[in-house]
């Protein structure tokens, strides 16, 4: 299931001096930016249920049954909204949908184990047959139950560092997730976070923590991994991240984005801002394609599916 980019090697010295006003960094020895990036390495069988990562971008709906989430909370909550805002998203065109019981926003507390689970239990029993679900979680004991209810993929906003229980229940079950970085926790992530080198430590992150899980047992193709665009980062992080998104598929592994509705499009646009911040959705989303992210978190899929088809229609034969 893993990616890589293809790094075009240079023959002669004297190549690579003439290349070098073309190169945005060196990244551990290895030439990253510019024109250096030319395509993802495409393998057979890069299938994992209805994630198909030859055919990128994959789009991951967001349903979040919180009554705080930071940008459609209490808006889905109850269940017939939930279970109809669910067959919205994947009729529009998303391949999986993400749903979440517990908000995660700059500043939320947490929620205990029964309030989460039953937030979102009757929209996983009446949903998961029909429609790919992927489960927002941070505790074993909800990973377990959803599970157990047929979700396909889970996804750990702390990186499996909330709970040290998720690893075993993730090993035992063999069930895919998305490893997140996080600085810190919700409540205080975004109280002044400080980096020496964001992309270096963020990838020095994923390489320990995946390292770690391959010793424990954890197969090498069921892990994806997201940099965490708002998660203990300010603009300055966030912009870099996002720039050179490319350097974490050195990695190995599908990467998942999530820019939908972010504080930093905000931060961009300033009087231009809007509540749903479309536009800027739009706009950074489609930079995620051309870097090759895998998989694109988004509330707002048929407008996102929209701009993606007439996109890949504009740059058709473009190379």
């Amino acid at each position: 299931m893993g990616f890589g980019i293809h790094e075009e090697e240079n023959e002669q010295e004297n190549e690579q001096e003439e290349e070098d006003d073309d190169e945005e960094e060196d990244f551990e020895g290895k030439q990253v930016g510019g024109n250096r990036i030319r395509a993802m390495i495409e393998k057979k069988n890069k299938v994992l249920w209805s994630l198909n990562f030859n055919n990128i971008p994959n789009i991951m709906g967001i349903l979040n049954l919180t009554p705080d989430s930071f940008s459609d909370g209490g808006k889905f909550n109850k269940k017939e909204k939930g279970i109809s805002h669910a067959k919205n998203l994947f009729q529009s065109g998303a391949d999986i949908i993400d749903v979440g019981g517990e908000s995660t926003r700059p500043g939320s507390k947490p929620v205990s184990k029964k309030e989460e689970w039953d937030r979102i239990k009757e929209i996983l029993k009446n949903v998961n047959k029909k429609i790919p679900l992927s489960l927002d979680t941070r505790k074993s004991e909800i990973m377990n139950k959803g599970i157990q209810l047929g979700v396909k993929l889970i996804n750990d906003v702390s990186g499996l560092s909330y709970d040290s229980k998720t690893v075993g229940v993730l090993k035992k079950s063999r069930t895919p997730f998305v490893i997140q970085h996080s600085q810190g926790t919700p409540e205080k992530m975004q109280k002044n976070p400080k980096y020496e080198n964001e992309l270096l430590e963020i990838y020095d992150f994923f390489e320990q923590k995946i390292q770690f899980l391959i010793s424990m047992g954890i197969k090498h193709n069921n892990i994806m991994i997201d940099p965490g665009i708002g998660f203990g980062k300010n603009l300055k992080h966030n912009m870099n991240l996002i720039r050179r998104v490319s350097i974490f598929h050195t990695l190995g592994f599908p990467i998942l984005l999530g820019l939908s509705r972010k504080k930093f499009i905000k931060d961009l646009s300033g009087k231009n801002d809007s509540k749903k911040r479309l536009g800027g959705t739009v706009a950074s989303s489609l930079y995620a394609i051309m870097q090759g992210v895998q998989v694109l978190r988004i509330h707002d899929v048929n407008e996102l599916t929209q701009s993606i088809k007439v996109f890949k229609e504009l740059i058709k034969n473009w190379w």
